[in-house]
């Protein structure tokens, strides 16, 4: 363990003399940040701290792989990936005493493929084409099977998966892996140029699989060819999709992440994701992705958790005791200080960037990243002690300066937004700042005012200096996005602001036929002057 104090004597590597930052062995004697609020100063010892940490992780890290950006490329290593003249798998489970690959092309049937394990806990096994043909095809089911050394096998979906399927016609049917590698003829092509970074964006928030008319599950395809036109012409320039990455209890709306490098199979295949980012690219429109990186899935059978059998935290992707779990949300919580929990998220990013060309993520949950509290019964005053101390999970905070330095190193112009109601203080300053290095924040007191209003108070009680100060209430050099409302507020059990302000007579009174209600007419005057609240450059 690190302790929190300013002199620990870490090497401070070179690559901290590349920034604007001044860094000595005894810490870092000045950061821009502090130009920019001195009340940061105070808390010099914090910052010098997590500096030092962050540039001690990243120096290891060029170090043993050669450099973060080679480090993120663990999705070309790890999981199920070609080789010449063979096709070979590795998984990270040191826990694990033995294990087999198995799946449909060995009928399920390890005993002639077993694994051999390295001196770092990853499993491994190359095996060599038959005929000139991959030993196991495009299409296939597959799953890692290990002994967990109390006398029993289990099988688990492999973590780097990149698709994973269930059986629709049976109920509560288990998800299988999927060996995804079609032939060159059927590979999805991209055609088109990332759009431009806006100066201001203006986010469509969509849920694929819930954005057609019909009561079934929307594809991919379907989303990109209806939906994607109405986003353009309404002069959106950027598209969020929640729900991306692979959950089996649907109704989590895509939180409870089990697989992290697979697309979820519902709405479609890997190859039909990237066609509608790619049309999506042609029509101009940017593509951001809602990331889960805060927590998993505590599902065994197919989720992470799976690898979980007992073992101590460096052995895992989660922390053990009770500091694994998140009580609220009944999921695993990672440990951000692990080797191979940073080689797999860092990847994790990378992959849906290079191999899907995703323009950014929005980071789910991150007030529960960055505190040992996750939030939980919180209420932040302001205090900067609330921030800077030692309810701060300074691996996290490390993580997600990794991670933004990373995105942005990929791709200059990435747009990251944090998920955060804390507040945190530079969250949205560049890392060679001292900031975590999101270029966005959600100012999340905003939808909260609006359904304050909506809900409890009569027009002639709505409070314009109210109003006003919640539109501003921001730090100064900070960008925010602004909104009136997201899926937290219209379908995480409540109401959409349009059914808010008008419900049911959207029914009868919204006819050409016929004119408007004083409900219809007010609803939509409220809520056109909303949106009008939030439209521009929030800095």
């Amino acid at each position: 363990s690190w302790p929190l104090k300013a002199n620990s004597k870490i090497s401070v590597p070179e690559t901290a003399r590349e920034n604007k930052t001044v860094a000595t062995e005894d810490g870092v004697s000045h950061l821009p940040i502090y130009d920019l609020d001195p009340k940061l100063a105070e808390f010099k010892n914090h910052f010098n701290y997590r500096m030092r940490r962050y540039h001690y992780q990243k120096h290891l890290i060029e170090k043993h792989e050669g450099s973060l950006e080679e480090f993120s490329r663990g999705y070309l290593k790890f999981g199920i990936n070609a080789e010449p003249g063979a096709t070979v798998y590795r998984e990270w489970a040191p826990a694990a005493m033995d294990a087999q690959l198995i799946g449909d092309f060995n009928n399920w049937n390890g005993s002639g493929h077993r694994m051999t394990k390295d001196n770092y806990g990853v499993w491994s096994i190359r095996i060599s084409h038959v005929n000139g043909k991959p030993a196991i095809p495009h299409n296939s089911k597959v799953k890692f099977r290990f002994h967990r050394g109390d006398g029993l096998w289990v099988d688990r979906v492999p973590a780097w998966i990149r698709y994973a399927t269930f059986d629709a016609s049976k109920f509560g049917a288990p998800y299988d892996g999927v060996h995804w590698d079609p032939p060159s003829g059927e590979r999805y092509v991209f055609k088109h140029p990332r759009p431009r970074k806006p100066d201001a964006p203006r986010i469509y928030e969509a849920h694929v699989g819930m954005s057609g008319e019909k009561p079934e599950v929307s594809t991919y395809r379907e989303f990109a060819d209806n939906v994607l036109p109405r986003i353009k012409a309404n002069n959106y320039n950027t598209v969020q999709l929640m729900a991306i990455m692979e959950h089996s209890y649907y109704a989590s709306f895509g939180y409870h992440v089990t697989n992290f490098f697979a697309v979820s199979s519902r709405s479609g295949t890997p190859e039909d994701l990237k066609y509608l980012v790619d049309k999506a690219h042609s029509l101009g429109l940017r593509v951001l992705m809602d990331v889960v990186h805060s927590h998993a899935s505590s599902n065994k059978t197919d989720g992470l958790n799976g690898y979980d059998v007992g073992q101590n935290t460096q052995e895992s992707y989660f922390h053990t005791g009770e500091r694994g779990y998140h009580k609220l949300w009944d999921s695993r919580l990672f440990n951000y200080a692990n080797w191979e929990v940073l080689r797999f998220l860092l990847s994790n990013l990378r992959y849906w960037m290079d191999e899907f060309m995703f323009d950014g993520f929005r980071f789910d949950g991150v007030t529960s990243m960055l505190y040992n509290h996750h939030g939980i019964n919180m209420s932040f005053a302001g205090s900067y002690k609330e921030y800077f101390g030692l309810d701060t999970d300074v691996d996290a905070v490390v993580y997600l300066m990794l991670a933004n330095h990373l995105m942005h190193k990929l791709l200059p112009e990435a747009t990251v937004v944090a998920e955060d109601v804390s507040g945190m203080p530079v969250l949205c300053r560049s890392v060679d700042e001292g900031g975590v290095g999101f270029d966005y924040r959600l100012a999340m007191a905003i939808p909260d005012r609006w359904i304050d209003y909506l809900k409890n108070k009569d027009d002639l009680e709505w409070s314009m200096s109210g109003i006003a100060h919640t539109l501003t209430n921001r730090r100064y050099t900070e960008k925010c996005i602004a909104y009136a409302e997201s899926h937290d507020q219209s379908i995480v059990g409540d109401k959409t602001m349009a059914f808010l302000l008008m419900d049911k007579e959207m029914y009868t009174g919204m006819s050409d036929l016929q004119p408007a209600s004083p409900t219809i007419d007010r609803g939509i005057a409220l809520q056109k002057d909303d949106s009008l609240h939030h439209h521009g450059p929030w800095r």
